[in-house]
């Protein structure tokens, strides 16, 4: 029984603990079984089982005398850019190679509340910059499918591909992870699993290494949309630490999961059929909205005009703020420190070897769109540009409750495939960029197979802090996909 355990669902294993069928102490040591014969995969950074087992430990105690919180005794990983008080927090960059937070973060706090048991940090790329998980500075994570047509290592996605990987594999239930213009929802189409991020604010940043500002929202990764509304219920809430963090009522996201789509209605953007997109997607989004509208939803075409200029302006807005949030990062106060001469040598010198070259290229970016004379040209016109995308979204809402699309153009792809093709990587995002731009809840679905043996995923938006609908519709995609294929886990 031992080695199935790992791949339980949140929602059996909830089940199994109630009945009394395993404990978590059982649970624990199945998934750390799974993490040491799966580490190959480099879905860890840093792999916490003392730590594990005595969590463990405690909630069987706290079970025994009828304390059961809503993740009580459930294994899960956190993405290594949440900081957890007393564990390495390296946000997969060697400038934090060796920061130890003395703080917790509010969403693995608030996770820690609720139960969990936490195996360990996985990986990603480096500072969540990138669409691969091959910027991480201690080596890309690898994806546990492999196409039929070669064994070649695939990537996770990104950046939270250690979290997607480790899901998948079954090494954890559950995990967290960030989702900028994609990082959430493309590793899970990659994967063959649920990703879902939430309404920008509905879960509080703090304690989460910052890329932009305005777009990072932490959000749950799982094998079902069930589990998705299970992690999303601990995970959200108001935070005082936050000034970005919402005061809007938290529901019971689970409450209407298993309901058909009677009087639903669900846009079908024309702007996402996107060049170059492999044509076996376009094929299973028709086929997704047939499962919908079989579910008694009405299909209605949509029109979102601004969606091609969603890209270009996410990398204006993302490069710049992240060039301000990486400013800290001087060998001042904390992380990698490299001397020189002067103080500028310090700077210039820790900067150098502290960042992989994809940060020092969005950091670059991001400052000369922020130079003077440049400001307005870029800066200023990609904001303007991403009112419009909100202002659209808001228009299409009040004729539809919810928008189907695919997750991403393509399914994964080889390891250094991409890697000097760096237009081709940005696109990666085309699909998940502008529901992150207007602050829009999304999540994507495992939905088919490609001829070449690979998950596909189909992606579900709705209006802000609409979650509860989001998940009504995912759950019906979900049971019409039937998607039950597991990876081989040739490692």
């Amino acid at each position: 029984m031992m080695s199935s355990l790992a791949g339980l669902t949140l929602s059996e294993a909830q089940e199994g603990l109630t009945k009394g069928d395993f404990s978590s102490r059982e649970l624990t040591e199945s998934c750390l079984l799974a993490m040491e014969n799966f580490r190959p995969l480099n879905a860890f950074i840093t792999e916490t089982p003392e730590r594990a087992m005595a969590d463990a430990e405690m909630s069987d105690q706290r079970r025994a005398k009828g304390q059961v919180g809503a993740l009580e005794g459930l294994p899960i990983a956190i993405k290594d850019l949440f900081c957890t008080k007393g564990v390495a927090s390296t946000a997969s960059s060697r400038i934090l190679k060796d920061f130890v937070p003395t703080y917790e973060s509010t969403v693995t706090e608030n996770l820690m509340s609720a139960g969990m048991v936490m195996l360990g940090k996985t990986n990603l790329d480096e500072f969540a910059m990138g669409s691969s998980n091959e910027t991480s500075y201690f080596g890309p994570a690898v994806n546990p499918w492999r196409r039929t047509s070669d064994n070649r290592p695939l990537v996770p996605g990104g950046s939270s591909g250690g979290s997607a990987a480790a899901v998948s594999a079954r090494m954890c239930l559950a995990a967290t992870g960030t989702d900028t213009g994609g990082s959430i929802r493309q590793p899970a189409a990659f994967c063959g699993i649920v990703g879902m991020k939430p309404t920008y604010g509905r879960c509080s940043r703090w304690g989460i290494v910052a890329f932009a500002s305005s777009l990072d929202q932490a959000g749950p990764m799982t094998r079902t949309v069930r589990d998705a509304a299970i992690l999303l219920q601990s995970m959200a809430g108001l935070d005082l630490k936050d000034t970005t963090s919402s005061a809007a009522p938290i529901p019971d996201f689970q409450a209407l999961i298993g309901q058909d789509l009677k009087g639903l209605r669900i846009g079908i953007p024309g702007e996402y059929r996107i060049h170059g997109t492999d044509q076996e997607i376009l094929d299973l989004w028709d086929k997704g909205f047939k499962w919908l509208e079989d579910a008694g939803a009405e299909i209605i075409e949509v029109s979102l005009p601004h969606t091609k200029y969603a890209l270009p302006a996410y990398y204006i807005i993302a490069p710049a703020e992240a060039s301000s949030n990486l400013a800290r990062y001087d060998g001042m106060r904390y992380g990698l420190r490299v001397e020189g001469s002067t103080l500028d040598e310090v700077y210039e010198n820790t900067r150098a070897a502290g960042f992989g070259p994809e940060v020092r290229r969005r950091v670059l970016m991001g400052t000369y769109v922020l130079s003077e004379g440049y400001y307005d040209a870029y800066y200023i016109k990609a904001q303007k540009v991403r009112k419009l995308i909100a202002d659209e979204f808001s228009e299409v809402f009040k004729k539809v409750d919810a928008i189907l699309t695919p997750t991403v153009p393509s399914a994964a792809f080889a390891h250094q495939e991409k890697t000097d093709d760096l237009l081709g990587m940005y696109l990666n995002d085309v699909m998940t960029v502008p529901a992150s731009l207007a602050g829009l809840p999304g999540i994507s679905v495992p939905a088919s197979i490609s001829t070449d043996g690979l998950p596909l995923g189909l992606q579900i938006i709705t209006k802000a802090f609409d979650e509860v609908t989001l998940f009504r519709v995912a759950e019906v995609l979900e049971q019409s996909a039937d998607f039950d294929s597991r990876p081989g886990l040739k490692v």
